[in-house]
């Protein structure tokens, strides 16, 4: 799975990218790995509780990718970077208030391939969308003292599968309407994004 993602965008260019203010954010562009700040993408509470729902705008925000675990993990320190089963106890509270839902943009996916025969290592592969230079990942944060966001995934595509992979993150359609679906609409019209984004429409960068 992917354990280390590009945003070579600045805060400026993703807020326009998405319909978003971006406020303070001063994400200039770089490689975030898991246990470092990233912008996401929210509607944020008042999206749920305040008045003009509707034309509510995007709001850019820092938040750190990984969760902190359950108690009952075996690793009580490692954040948790994707969710796997968005039925779990664990984050479907999360999932069906669509205030916990984010956005999560990217220029590039790091993807770990088959291991090499003759050299026994792996070899890293990039991967991006080229019909979206800027693309949302569907996302969800939590509270906690920090807070922290993760990764849906879905079904590898063909291209994930070849490099060994069973899972890939949920790589959003380019378009608001899909954005605003994740964002705004009820759990059950926004988990039928999860869905393989199209091999033919990524490329090794």
């Amino acid at each position: 799975m992917t354990v280390l993602y590009r945003l070579d965008a600045a805060a400026a260019a993703i807020a326009a990218r998405f319909g978003a203010v971006a406020g303070h954010d001063p994400w200039a562009g770089g490689t975030i790995a898991p246990g470092r700040f990233a912008p996401v993408l929210t509607m944020g509470r008042e999206f749920v509780a305040g008045p003009g729902r509707a034309d509510q705008p995007l709001r850019m925000i820092p938040r750190l990718w990984g969760v902190p675990p359950p108690p009952n993990a075996g690793d009580p320190v490692r954040g948790v970077l994707t969710v796997r089963n968005p039925g779990s106890p664990f984050w479907i509270g999360n999932l069906r208030n669509s205030e916990f839902r984010c956005l999560v943009p990217a220029t590039a996916l790091m993807v770990w391939g088959r291991v090499d025969p003759a050299t026994g290592r792996r070899r890293q592969h990039w991967l991006a969308c080229p019909g979206q230079p800027v693309f949302a990942m569907a996302g969800v944060w939590k509270d906690s003292e920090v807070p922290s966001f993760a990764l849906l995934t879905t079904e590898a595509n063909a291209l994930w599968r070849g490099l060994g992979h069973d899972a890939m993150p949920a790589i959003l359609p380019g378009d608001g309407g899909a954005w605003r679906t994740w964002l705004r609409a009820d759990w059950k019209r926004a988990a039928e994004l999860l869905a393989p984004y199209p091999s033919s429409q990524m490329a090794q960068t």
